[in-house]
């Protein structure tokens, strides 16, 4: 039988298997000790991501902590993703790209149509996404905090100015994420389709979660 590439190096059963369709939500609860897997199917796609915590909903990710604790703006292998309250709540085990972005932040309607004009108001963005994945969980708009965006590339220049560039990863490429409490992952698989994020061609993500 051949072996999915997708899946080699995961140890463990395999307990949750899904494709994320170019653009949609998705949101699953991962337990302490599992690991979830992110694919990066047909390469420079925008993964933008969500935590919080599965047994207090005021618990969540926080990027100021995050970045604080581990001194550092870019998300690599062994940075510890951090709560409000300093708390870990997953590890980055293992990642195929260099590093991550976590100040990005999400697109929504309102921010397309301050950078890419007042045309793109009706386009679909991540905010969109995060809420409707939220609100079966009872979570609205005041509940999104500062996210995580796998495989972007945003650079930080000398003088401090970020800039949306072409995405470091490729077909196949994988990030690694092992709980560290019981989590309720949220992501929206980035509809953007106005900078380089996603080659300007959003395109589906796969979601393992081993066990």
């Amino acid at each position: 039988m051949t072996q999915d590439p997708h899946t080699a190096g995961l140890t463990g059963a395999i307990i949750h298997d899904a494709i994320v369709p170019a653009r949609a939500p998705w949101l699953h609860t991962i337990r302490a000790g599992q690991t979830l897997r992110i694919v990066d199917l047909e390469g420079n796609q925008a993964v933008d991501f969500l935590l919080y915590s599965a047994d207090d909903d005021a618990e969540r990710y926080s990027m100021q902590d995050t970045v604080s604790a581990q001194g550092n703006l870019f998300l690599r292998e062994g940075t510890v993703l951090r709560s409000n309250e300093g708390r870990a709540m997953m590890t980055i085990a293992a990642t195929s790209v260099e590093y991550h972005d976590t100040i990005g932040g999400a697109c929504s309607c309102e921010s397309n149509t301050l950078r890419y004009g007042h045309h793109t108001k009706s386009q679909h963005a991540c905010v969109e996404n995060f809420l409707e994945a939220n609100l079966t969980q009872g979570r609205g708009k005041r509940d999104i905090v500062s996210n995580i965006n796998f495989f972007m590339n945003v650079p930080v220049e000398a003088d401090g100015s970020l800039g949306i560039v072409d995405g470091i990863s490729a077909p196949g490429l994988t990030v690694d994420l092992r709980a560290e409490m019981d989590v309720i992952v949220v992501v929206s698989n980035c509809p953007q389709i106005n900078n380089p994020c996603n080659a300007f061609n959003p395109t589906p993500v796969r979601m393992i979660v081993s066990a």
